[in-house]
């Protein structure tokens, strides 16, 4: 009776989807040891190479293509290659891995995200050749329809045939299972999904992602913060990027997104404790990586913002502080545009949908530099009790398209005030941080250094 009962609810456990998550033992009256669960697990499983077990026949009924080359690394189961004429009608193909999920690394960033993200970066970046299968007899998309489902085989460097870098995400435990029953290689699909479970890997653990936060605010990235910005207006915010400039007792921070090619900003105000706080000077310097956590509130006379930066000294890894992610002193990216672009609207593809935006608002608060800039009128701030009193603003043409440049109040190299007489008439190139002022957008420009006068 007692052995039928047993195979009942294993029936039970099988028919909810996981052996994992039902606990026989407890139901008898046992215990189950959970610290020690995932260590003799992993003794008693030896574990199987699936990925290596998956075999590339060009001779099936489906569509390969070698590329050329990786466009760009998006996350862990979407990459843009290029790839030879003729096997799509756009400049690159995105690919989106069959049977595979990872967790998000772009966006609303979550735990497992980035290692999977790395982890599909470093096998293709030092992969000999590569080749990409449809899993059905054509070349098809996916819901968004710009993705291609496909299996993305990889030769590494010195080996002699092709693995399968869907299967291997998959049994890192570094995914879980898309669609697994309908695809290709559903066998091995299924097979790989259930050692990861077995062996407790990654997304399948109890343990906690050594590389994310579990604080209190939530894990985004700035393009996700910048292109739904609205929606995050009162909120806890967290987000990785490169401290650009410093201005006003606060920081820009900014970062480059590869799947939409753009650079996205924020400026995050720390207030008078970025002068009396050793610590968050530091770590906010111009150049370095970070890690900043705040919230993210409108200001009507400077929009957007994140601010209510803390660095407790006592707690150093206390995950709401703001933290230095690398000590390599990086140039602000500064893209080179041109005022037709500035002036454009682009669109983004943001999840599932595309987005429409002005360029220069999509650019807020990030760096941006331009050539050839024709000077054709100015004014200087003279009001004696602004402490703008000296900064310039300058109207620029080029090729009938109007970019207004405004300096912070500059000296030359013996300290002198910089007067409008220098740019009279010149041709400029700038470098600075994209704002916006009564409605008008502009180039903030902070240093002398920064303009080259032709």
């Amino acid at each position: 009776m007692k052995k039928r009962i047993l195979s009942l609810l294993l029936l039970v456990c099988v028919a909810l989807g996981s052996f994992a998550g039902c606990d026989i033992a407890s139901l008898f009256g046992g215990s189950k040891d959970n610290s020690s669960s995932s260590d003799s697990t992993s003794e008693k499983i030896e574990k199987v190479d699936y990925a290596g077990q998956a075999i590339l026949d060009e001779a099936a009924d489906s569509q390969t293509t070698e590329i050329v080359s990786v466009k760009s690394y998006i996350d862990g189961d979407t990459t843009h290659f290029y790839v030879k004429d003729g096997v799509i009608k756009h400049e690159f193909l995105k690919a989106r891995y069959a049977a595979v999920n990872t967790p998000e690394s772009t966006g609303q960033i979550e735990p497992w995200g980035k290692k999977a993200s790395t982890f599909t970066k470093e096998k293709l970046k030092s992969a000999t050749s590569i080749i990409l299968e449809t899993d059905a007899s054509t070349w098809e998309v996916d819901s968004t329809g710009e993705r291609y489902l496909v299996w993305v085989w990889y030769k590494a460097e010195g080996a002699d045939v092709y693995r399968n870098l869907n299967l291997e995400l998959l049994q890192e435990g570094l995914a879980l299972g898309s669609s697994v029953s309908d695809c290709r290689y559903s066998e091995l699909a299924t097979n790989a999904i259930s050692q990861a479970i077995d062996l407790e890997l990654c997304v399948h653990s109890n343990e906690n992602d050594p590389d994310y936060f579990y604080g209190s605010a939530l894990e985004i990235d700035l393009k996700e913060l910048r292109t739904n910005i609205e929606e995050y207006n009162g909120a806890k915010v967290a987000f990785e990027g490169r401290v650009a400039y410093y201005s006003s007792n606060g920081v820009f921070v900014e970062n480059y997104d590869e799947e939409t090619d753009f650079v996205y900003g924020i400026y995050v105000y720390v207030g008078y404790n970025y002068t009396s706080d050793a610590n968050i000077q530091n770590i906010l310097s111009v150049g370095n990586h970070v890690r900043v956590v705040g919230q993210c509130s409108f200001h009507e006379d400077f929009g957007y913002q994140v601010s209510d930066i803390q660095y407790r000294v006592v707690r150093p890894d206390d995950p709401d502080n703001v933290q230095k992610l690398s000590d390599e002193k990086l140039p602000a990216y500064n893209r080179e545009t041109d005022a037709a672009a500035f002036n454009s609207t682009i669109v983004l593809e943001i999840g599932d949908e595309k987005k429409a935006f002005p360029y220069k608002k999509l650019a807020l608060d990030s760096s941006i530099s331009f050539k050839n800039l024709e000077v054709v009128d100015m004014y200087t701030t003279t009001k004696e009790d602004s402490a703008n009193k000296g900064a310039i603003t300058i109207t620029c043409d080029v090729n009938g398209q109007e970019i207004v440049v405004r300096t912070a109040v500059l000296y030359d190299e013996n300290k002198n005030l910089v007067t409008e007489e220098m740019f009279e008439g010149k041709t400029i190139d700038v470098k600075g941080i994209v704002e916006e002022y009564e409605g008008q957008y502009q180039i903030k420009v902070f240093s002398l250094k920064d303009i080259t006068i032709h």
